[in-house]
């Protein structure tokens, strides 16, 4: 049976001589304003009970969604439970506001307000929506480093309102910074790191917590740093600080999500041995042993093109994303390697080693040891 259809026009005089209108739009959508004299009742509600929202089914409705394909959907729905005086309305409110009908904003407070502004493309998304978002807002994330990838990582984790960051860095800001990390301006030139990053984003998003922790971490302080984590992002630059982060993620059962950059390359994958001991592979089990400096130099030894952290710290930001909202597939067990100059990304499988000494079903944590001297050789 063909459902009909009004105008939005019509739809507001037929509200005049009593006609019911029910907004089936998420509450979120509702949020950006409803047409005047609506009822916000979201569609599976209203699909799942419609007696307990509409107790007459000889009651005129009328039903609205955001363009008029969802409306017309319950319509058809209600018509099918009995109710038999039901239409839809053709356009939706995107067709209401553009005729400049009535709108109306539903009552909230100033903070709701905000998260369904902010957060209205997230909001639509079936991945995340408003459970998702609020899984968003409670969550905490260690961000260690504050510069080439930690910079692009963090601004698009407070953007997407992860509810608290914990920035660890001991470095300052100084001019040759500036070229990649983007969460720096001229004017923070001296600053610590950690400060100037907090400013930034909290200027970006003043409804999160970031923690500025101006601190070289050590294998005294890690376990603290560590504590009420969900995800660890790893922006350091040295393989002892690569190592120590491995082991203490695996002991706190915490998954990290790794990048590193040289020159015009760059890799990401995400460690979560952890939780997952036997199935999911540790940084070890990707590098038994550190490699010769000779051939790893650093950014400040072998160059790098400003934009290229930007891509890889993006990377790890939509690795923690995931990971927080429990979608998609992680890159657990898989390593990513991208190379800008010829814009090519491979992607190569490694599984756990069932003899790792840290991440190996059974094996005890053997506790931290001195870094710097297992990276030396000796």
């Amino acid at each position: 049976m063909a459902i009909p259809e009004l105008s939005p026009a019509q739809a507001c005089t037929r509200l005049t001589h009593g006609a019911v209108l029910i907004d089936v739009r998420q509450s979120h959508e509702r949020a950006g304003g409803m047409a005047e004299g609506a009822r916000g009742v979201a569609l599976d509600e209203l699909l799942a009970d419609p007696a307990a929202h509409l107790p007459s089914q000889r009651q005129e409705l009328l039903l609205i969604c955001q363009s008029g394909k969802r409306s017309a959907d319950a319509a058809q729905a209600l018509l099918a439970a009995g109710y038999c005086n039901v239409a839809s309305v053709s356009g939706g409110t995107v067709a209401w506001r553009e005729q400049l009908l009535p709108l109306v904003q539903p009552l909230t407070d100033a903070a709701e307000q905000d998260f369904f502004d902010r957060y209205s493309r997230h909001l639509l998304l079936p991945q995340v929506g408003e459970a998702g978002q609020r899984r968003l807002q409670r969550a905490r994330v260690l961000v260690l480093g504050a510069g080439g990838l930690g910079a692009p990582a963090a601004f698009y984790l407070a953007a997407a309102g992860v509810g608290q960051l914990r920035l660890v860095d001991h470095d300052r800001v100084e001019r040759s910074n500036l070229q990649r990390q983007i969460v720096h301006t001229e004017a923070s030139i001296g600053q610590a790191k950690v400060d100037s990053a907090r400013e930034r984003l909290l200027a970006l998003n003043p409804t999160i917590k970031v923690e500025a922790v101006p601190m070289r971490v050590s294998a005294e302080n890690i376990d603290g740093l560590l504590e009420g984590v969900d995800v660890v992002l790893d922006g350091s630059d040295n393989f002892p600080l690569r190592y120590l982060l491995n082991d203490a993620c695996i002991q706190h059962g915490v998954p990290l999500v790794y990048a590193a950059i040289e020159r015009f390359s760059g890799q990401v994958t995400v460690f979560d041995a952890g939780r997952q001991r036997g199935v999911a592979p540790c940084y070890r089990c990707l590098f038994p042993e550190p490699p010769d400096p000779a051939f790893a130099p650093s950014c400040a030894e072998a160059g790098v093109l400003g934009v290229l952290p930007g891509l890889a710290g993006v990377l790890q930001a939509t690795e923690v994303l995931k990971l927080l909202l429990g979608i998609g597939e992680p890159l657990i067990g898989r390593l990513m390697r991208f190379d800008a100059l010829s814009m090519q990304f491979r992607s190569s499988r490694f599984g756990p080693d069932p003899h790792c000494p840290v991440c190996a079903p059974g094996a005890p944590f053997p506790g931290y040891i001195d870094y710097a001297a297992f990276c030396r050789g000796s």
